[in-house]
């Protein structure tokens, strides 16, 4: 950073948006103007210094400045930038760059990115950041290319200590300690546990909103709150600064991607393990010393294990096909579906596996085959393939398909358009259900954003949706503020239902996703669309009915007593 700082220009390349914004801002502070480029936004430094200066505000960016102000301030490029890995430049030249988290070359889905930035970039030096993991495949990437290359090996500076005893119960949670758990389900069932035993949580996962996860982390951080417990998924392990004193690791399995693309559950890799267990008294933290633990004792030794052994060695580098390339290939093959020459090239491809894979593509093909019918151009197609949707989610899947077709028709997606579509405004979540559609919102306002960069005249109201985007945000904070009484209201809708109850004055969402169940499919109960989705556990929901089941039989001998009386 002190060579980012001080150089002429510079770019730093990061993998999450927290990240680069985070850069962004120490920059601009430090008095190095410094501008933001991620997928779905852009900030000047000249608008920073014009209208942050003097005032709370970190969050203008290009598209919520008044017309005047743009007039009157001349929004030229800065020397240095900072991205989110994918929007790197490679047409720009620099002094220094950073490239960060370079153990993420070997990741299936995205490492082609890092591929691309470290044989891409035009800069007099490369400072890569990461997992010496990755250093012999650096090495050998180094010496194709005649770089030279210089390793540097740096120390934690606080001690971190693994227990010799396992949490065992949540009644022995304590002030400082985070529960590690890696899937919703867990996040939902352990927060509500500790809430039951007096203690306030904060909640951070993957698909909450930046503004949420901050939110959730300021309230843990802070000495004068009273949340001193913290539940979150590894989305902690990279882009959030958090005072932990010790990390517990719920379970040490979670849900992996293989080679193939296909989703199995997994033990942790020493990375992640390494990674997750690293932000325990971090320095600079509360906590002069970061412990580590596993919730069940029959965890531990593997967890020890674990954390015992050096990360795996990165043995090769991601790639991933251009829109040249399959221009390239629709000019030869005009009748193929884009889909269909992503497999050709993918299969005739020669790729030099001593140093290199080819990502996975099947999220691209995805969406090339659920937008084939609509009439596109090929460039075109390729870009709206590339967006970084969520495929498991079927709303933003139906949303993105709805957007495609209007671009098509050569009619704008204007904030009108999208405030229809997804039902703006939108109330405050009563349920866990509500607050997974609102999550699913929030990535249809992303992806809007996304594309309105790719497509500027299609997408033309930024600020507006950006505006959208603000107040949902905040929606979904509160949401998560009180997610103990959501998941209240949950098991509430529950028991009604068993209990011969109708559900009308429940969730309008649940009503609406109830009666839209494709023809053929049954009309389940909620209880099971609720364990369908993931949004609670068959062993919560046998709790509940036992509870039910134990409140019949009072109110039965209730209505005994009252007859005999």
């Amino acid at each position: 950073m002190e060579r980012f700082l001080k150089s002429k220009s510079g770019v730093y390349c990061g993998p999450l948006k927290l990240l680069a914004t985070e850069i962004y801002h120490k920059s601009n502070k430090s008095g190095t103007p410094c501008d933001l480029v991620t997928g779905e936004e852009r900030r000047h430094a000249s608008l920073y210094n014009t209208l942050i200066n003097g005032t709370d505000d970190n969050d203008i960016e290009t598209s919520d400045v008044e017309p005047y102000l743009l007039e009157e301030t001349e929004l030229t490029p800065s020397g240095h930038v900072a991205c989110t890995v994918e929007m790197t430049s490679l047409n720009n030249k620099y002094e220094v760059a950073i490239i960060d988290e370079i153990q993420m070359i070997g990741d299936r889905g995205r490492g082609w990115a890092w591929t691309r930035a470290i044989l891409g970039l035009q800069a007099d030096e490369i400072h890569l950041c990461g997992e010496a993991g990755a250093i012999n495949l650096i090495e050998e990437i180094c010496n194709t290319t005649g770089e030279e290359m210089e390793v540097r090996s740096y120390k934690r500076l606080t001690q971190l200590k693994v227990e010799d005893t396992a949490l065992g119960s949540l009644d022995n949670v304590q002030p400082g300690d985070c529960i590690v758990c890696f899937n919703k389900n867990d996040i939902y069932s352990v927060s509500r546990a500790i809430e039951q035993r007096g203690h306030e949580v904060a909640v951070i996962y993957g698909s909450l909103p930046p503004g949420t996860k901050l939110a959730q982390a300021n309230k843990f951080n802070d000495p004068e709150s009273s949340c001193k417990v913290m539940v979150a998924t590894d989305a902690i392990g990279l882009g959030i600064n958090l005072s932990i004193r010790r990390i517990i690791f719920y379970s040490l399995i979670k849900p992996v991607i293989n080679e193939d693309g296909e989703k199995e559950m997994d033990v942790i890799s020493i990375s992640q393990a390494l990674q997750i267990a690293g932000r325990a008294g971090r320095y600079g933290s509360a906590w002069e010393t970061g412990h580590v633990t596993s919730y069940r004792p029959e965890d531990l030794a593997t967890l020890k294990m674990l954390l015992s052994q050096p990360p795996e060695p990165v043995t090769q580098a991601g790639l991933h096909p251009t829109s040249e390339q399959m221009e390239l290939y629709a000019y030869h093959l005009p009748h193929a579906t884009l889909s269909s020459l992503m497999d050709i090239f993918v299969h005739l491809c020669t790729v030099d596996d001593s140093l290199y894979f080819m990502c996975n593509t099947e999220g691209f093909k995805f969406l090339a085959e659920m937008i084939q019918h609509v009439p596109l151009p090929l460039r075109a197609r390729y870009v709206f393939c590339c967006a970084p949707i969520n495929n498991k989610l079927p709303f933003v899947c139906a949303t993105f398909l709805k957007m495609v077709r209007q671009y098509s028709r050569n009619e704008p997606i204007t904030r009108n358009w999208l405030s229809g579509t997804v039902e703006w405004p939108l109330p405050s979540p009563r349920t866990i259900l509500d607050l997974v559609h609102l999550e699913s919102v929030f990535d249809v306002l992303e992806l809007y954003l996304w594309l309105s960069y790719r497509f500027p005249d299609m997408f033309p109201d930024v600020k507006l949706v950006r505006d959208m985007e603000t107040e949902l945000d905040a929606i979904i904070q509160q949401g998560i503020f009180q997610i103990t009484r959501l998941l209240r209201n949950s098991e509430q809708m529950i028991r009604d239902e068993d209990s011969g109850f109708a559900i009308g004055h429940g969730s309008k969402r649940v009503n609406k996703m109830l009666a839209g169940q494709s023809m053929g499919e049954e009309k389940g109960k909620l209880s099971e669309l609720l364990v369908a989705r993931g949004l609670i556990t068959p062993q919560m929901l046998k709790k509940l009915q036992q509870e039910l089941s134990t409140d019949k039989k009072i109110d039965r001998t209730k209505k005994n007593r009252n007859r005999r009386k």
